[in-house]
C-alpha cells in the first residue's frame, strides 16, 4: 500500500462501484419499462458506456457529481483534506470524460450524460427517455440500395 494512505480510508474507497452504481440502475430501470433495450458497458467503446443503444448510435454516461465534476452542483466539491491528490484526479476524470465524448463523436456516436443528481427527478429521467426515443435508427446500407 502506498506510503500514508489510512488503510480505513483505502478500504472505503474500494467500495466505491464504477458499475451498477444506484443512480445508473434508477436510469436503467426507467428505460427498460418503456420499452427501449440496451446493452451495458460496451469495452469496445471509448470510455465504455454506461448504456449503449448501437442501432440508434447512441452512448449515455450516467456520471457521478463528485467523480466527474458536475459543474454548479454540491456534490461536485472538492475534499479538504489531500488536495494534492484531489484535484488532480478529478480534472483528469473530466479531461478523460471530454477526451472520450470527442472520440465516441468522431466516430459518428451522439453522446449523452446524465448526472447522478438528475437521476433523482422523474421529470430529468422522463426527458432522457424521449432524447433516446427520437433519435431514429440510421438507415442500413440496404436500405439505400433500395
Amino acid at each position: 500500500m502506498t506510503e500514508g494512505v489510512d488503510p480505513a480510508r483505502s478500504a472505503q474507497m474500494a467500495l466505491i462501484r464504477s458499475k451498477n452504481t444506484k443512480p445508473e440502475v434508477r436510469v436503467r430501470r426507467a428505460l427498460h419499462a418503456a420499452g427501449l433495450r440496451y446493452r451495458l458497458h460496451d469495452k469496445r467503446l471509448p470510455g465504455k458506456p454506461d448504456l449503449v443503444f448501437s442501432s440508434r448510435r447512441l452512448a449515455v454516461f450516467v456520471n457521478g457529481c463528485f467523480f466527474h465534476q458536475h459543474p454548479g452542483c454540491a456534490r461536485a466539491r472538492l475534499p479538504k483534506s489531500r488536495r494534492e491528490f484531489w484535484e488532480p484526479k478529478l480534472s483528469g476524470n473530466v479531461e478523460r470524460d471530454r477526451r472520450k465524448c470527442a472520440e465516441l463523436e468522431a466516430a459518428g456516436w451522439t453522446v449523452l450524460v446524465i448526472w447522478e443528481c438528475e437521476t433523482e427527478k422523474p421529470e430529468r429521467v422522463e426527458q432522457l427517455r424521449r432524447e433516446i426515443a427520437m433519435r431514429q435508427t440510421p438507415p442500413t446500407s440496404k436500405a439505400l440500395r433500395a
